[in-house]
């Protein structure tokens, strides 16, 4: 197994992720990766998850989640555990940029999603993105977007 992250940086608008290990490294177990984003995003869609777990660390700030209809805030040493099929987003509304680390049971979900989802957002050009084109690349990966 590698214990080397590839430090690339996937862009998406005021979110920059990094994976640090990826289900091919795990042999399937687990995926992780670190995620900031920026003060002021609101991101993404709320969705769920029916094939993974998905548990939260907080690293820097504050995210503000949704888990279920009820309001979490993640600061630094804090931890929120998303279970499958729980309709959830996040977004950070404070005024500090935030940190966080996403771990992924089992690791199904990998750097594709987020480039897939930022070249939707590129074609934008600035504009309005093709929201049947994010659901379309959101449901390819295992995510079911909120109705």
């Amino acid at each position: 197994m590698s214990t080397m992250a590839t430090n690339e940086a996937i862009r998406i608008g005021g979110i920059e992720v990094r994976f640090l290990l990826e289900g091919e490294q795990t042999g399937g177990a687990l995926s992780m990766f670190e995620f900031g984003v920026a003060a002021g995003t609101k991101v993404p869609a709320p969705h769920s998850h029916d094939a993974y777990d998905e548990t939260i660390y907080g690293l820097e700030g504050v995210l503000t989640w949704t888990l279920e209809g009820e309001t979490h805030d993640v600061g630094r040493g804090e931890v929120l555990a998303i279970p499958r099929g729980a309709v959830h987003g996040f977004d950070n509304v404070g005024d500090l940029d935030a940190k966080a680390l996403a771990v992924v049971t089992p690791g199904i979900l990998g750097p594709g999603y987020f480039r897939e989802v930022a070249d939707v957002l590129a074609r934008a050009a600035g504009g309005p993105p093709d929201l049947a084109a994010v659901a379309e690349v959101m449901r390819r990966h295992g995510l079911t977007p909120a109705t």
